[in-house]
């Protein structure tokens, strides 16, 4: 027998999960499959757990430096294993969250691998789902009148760079490390690899990033780009630019050895280990999508502004889509895709509205447009930049590196783009997202009185330098 639904979902990540939710308050009797567990790469290999070691990095490295705060501290030690521990905790404990929405949403849950089936007796349209199961169990057949595919995106790698978990690793495998190298070589300087440069330098690691293009973090405005690395350096991190890993030079031998063209010139690499941070690919393999008219464009599922695919009744969301890949992102394509398939006409998602954070040390964060895009579109544009040091709980904090900066169109006054780089900027960048949603002007944003001491100040004062009337600088 098979079992109707209003809604099915591909996928229990962030994306599904939330999708799901939402479905349920919407009254559609609503069904995940999920081969893995729920929250997805985001709850398990992704978000949280990487953001755990990182916090446990900042403490080890604040302990280091307690002198600076007059506090003095003997034997300060790292214990990985406890470090790993923590992770797991609290990985398990928001597990644990999510399988009570479920329940509290009488959301049914099929543990097994989901597959689209082309028409058939159970429906005329492709979208019916078979639910495989690695036990060997009978299938279980799903008829759905909406599919949502939320399949998420696995690490790519690099030709001849086979991950093998041990000296060649991709994020996922880095998260289980049981213990630290000594060195480490990180392919690829965009947001992943960043932050697991930072990481690791903090836990005492020597890191060295090998980056294809011309500057780090290649998305961001230059500005930040520069500074991040600028503050990285600082930290003894080593940075090799416009270099072409040559996978097939690998070589393992109590560790590795790979070489580069690093502007031309043939280069050698060696560390204990390489860490692959080459960008994702959408998981699109094997899910029925041959049984259905759906399109792919550049290995990603191609949908509407709705998420609809070229089947109307199967949506897509989330990193299988491609587009910014971010775990909230997902939440709100998967929100949007259940309204719209619940008749409430949801408007547009505004990406340029949506915030970015990276959550190296220092942190970095940003919304809108960079200085470059802003120029390329065409806009008269004006900017304002003030720096951390100029804020008083900055020096308090005792990170008073890097900047906050506003682009802001001299026409209209509309703020085009907001980025930041310091102290816990990824817990500020809300402002700045609101304002850009709302298309808020920087005397707007100035106008607002901005609390002392608080770091947010810095972002006032931005604001006011777009119009050179910042007051502390």
């Amino acid at each position: 027998m098979a079992e109707d639904y209003d809604l099915v979902i591909l996928g229990g990540g962030t994306g599904g999960y939330v999708a799901a939710i939402r479905a349920s308050q919407l009254g559609l009797k609503t069904a995940i499959v999920e081969n893995g567990k729920l929250g997805g790469t985001c709850l398990h290999r992704g978000c949280i757990p990487s953001k755990a070691l990182l916090r446990s990095a900042e403490v080890y490295r604040q302990t280091l430096e307690a002198a600076t705060f007059g506090i003095e501290t003997k034997d300060t030690r790292l214990d990985f294993l406890k470090v790993q521990e923590r992770k797991n905790t609290i990985v398990e404990n928001l597990h644990k969250g999510v399988q009570s929405l479920m329940k509290k949403g009488k959301i049914d849950v099929y543990h097994g691998f989901g597959r689209i089936l082309g028409p058939s007796i159970f429906s005329p349209m492709p979208g019916t789902i078979s639910v495989e199961y690695e036990n060997g169990d009978e299938n279980t057949i799903l008829t759905p009148k909406n599919v949502i595919v939320a399949t998420g995106s696995h690490p790519r790698s690099l030709p001849g760079l086979d991950i093998d978990g041990e000296y060649v690793m991709s994020s996922d495998e880095a998260l289980q490390m049981e213990a630290l190298p000594e060195s480490i070589i990180i392919v690829g300087g965009g947001v992943i690899g960043i932050e697991w440069a930072s990481m690791l330098r903090d836990f005492g690691v020597e890191v060295t990033v090998i980056e294809y293009g011309k500057q780090i973090l290649p998305t961001e405005d230059h500005a930040i780009s520069r500074e991040m690395e600028r503050l990285l350096k600082k930290k003894g991190i080593k940075f090799v630019k416009e270099a072409n890993v040559l996978g097939d030079t690998l070589q393992i031998e109590n560790g590795v050895t790979i070489k580069a063209e690093v502007k031309g010139e043939p280069t050698s690499f060696t560390a204990d280990k390489i860490l692959v941070s080459v960008g994702r690919a959408a998981n699109v393999e094997n899910i029925g999508l041959n049984n259905t008219d759906i399109q792919l464009e550049n290995g990603f599922i191609k949908t509407n502004q709705h998420f609809q695919t070229k089947e109307s009744h199967i949506y897509a969301i989330g990193d299988v889509i491609g587009g910014m890949q971010l775990a909230h992102v997902a939440s709100h394509e998967g929100i949007h895709a259940v309204e719209h398939i619940a008749n409430q006409q949801p408007m547009p998602i505004d990406y340029e509205a949506v915030s970015s954070c990276i959550y190296s040390n220092p942190e970095a964060a940003s919304v809108g447009l960079t200085e470059a895009e802003a120029k390329e579109r065409g806009f008269d544009i004006k900017v304002g930049k003030f720096p951390f040091q100029a804020v008083g709980k900055a020096l308090v904090y005792g990170e008073s590196a890097g900047f906050v900066k506003i682009i802001a169109d001299k026409n209209t006054e509309d703020v085009l783009g907001v980025h930041m780089i310091g102290p816990h900027v990824t817990d500020m960048i809300s402002e700045a997202g609101l304002a850009k949603m709302l298309d808020a002007t920087p005397w707007e944003i100035a106008g607002t009185i901005h609390p002392h001491p608080t770091l947010s100040e810095a972002i006032g004062e931005a604001a006011l330098a777009v119009d050179g009337k910042q007051i502390h600088g």
